[in-house]
């Protein structure tokens, strides 16, 4: 055999080895498509992984427990999972704010299940037309998570402010200002090496 055949034979061998190997990919990755496929249909229908409840998946809980609460929190801020004790702080202090806070929770969980398509931004908007004590209740429970507020001025109570859901999407970033990091006005110099 002359070299130019070995060359064709070798040539022929790698391009039967890629055509296989980028058949098993492709059917390496239509399965792992197909498993999460029916993870995420089964997690619908059969409830959520890891013991996490999906929000809205068949009815919310009744009332305006702290259940109740929480599945409403989950629903407008897009979350899965709150830490328990300031989840349990946050509804305390709403509900000694609000004496009808309990109804309200229990009433917006309804008016949600029955607009399911009303993306968690807009139902503000949606509601201070029809129901502007709900909107109100939104915005005070939005307030309460974001900020760390509860109330109003003269009596405002810091429920949460390290916690406070606004500084989650630069945690990776920033550090949440709290102290000085360093002597006053330490940001007017020059940083060593510059």
């Amino acid at each position: 055999m002359t070299d130019v055949q070995n060359n064709h034979k070798n040539a022929a061998r790698r391009e039967v080895t890629q055509v296989q190997s980028a058949g098993r990919r492709t059917w390496l990755l239509g399965t792992c498509a197909a498993a999460a496929a029916l993870a995420f249909t089964s997690a619908g229908r059969f409830g959520a992984p890891f013991g996490i409840p999906l929000a809205f998946a068949d009815t919310p809980p009744a009332g305006g427990g702290l259940d109740a609460f929480l599945v409403l929190s989950q629903h407008l801020t897009g979350r899965t999972s709150f830490d328990p004790i300031l989840g349990k702080r946050v509804y305390e202090a709403l509900s000694r704010t609000d004496s009808q806070f309990t109804q309200n929770v229990a009433a917006l969980n309804t008016w949600l299940h029955g607009h399911g398509g009303v993306p968690s931004d807009t139902v503000t908007q949606a509601l201070q037309v029809d129901q502007p004590a709900l909107a109100k209740t939104v915005s005070a429970i939005m307030r309460g998570w974001y900020l760390g507020l509860i109330g109003d001025m003269p009596h405002v109570q810091v429920v949460a402010y390290e916690n406070a859901l606004m500084f989650d999407p630069v945690k990776d970033v920033l550090t949440v200002p709290s102290y000085c990091r360093d002597v006053p006005f330490y940001w007017t110099q020059k940083p060593a090496g510059a």
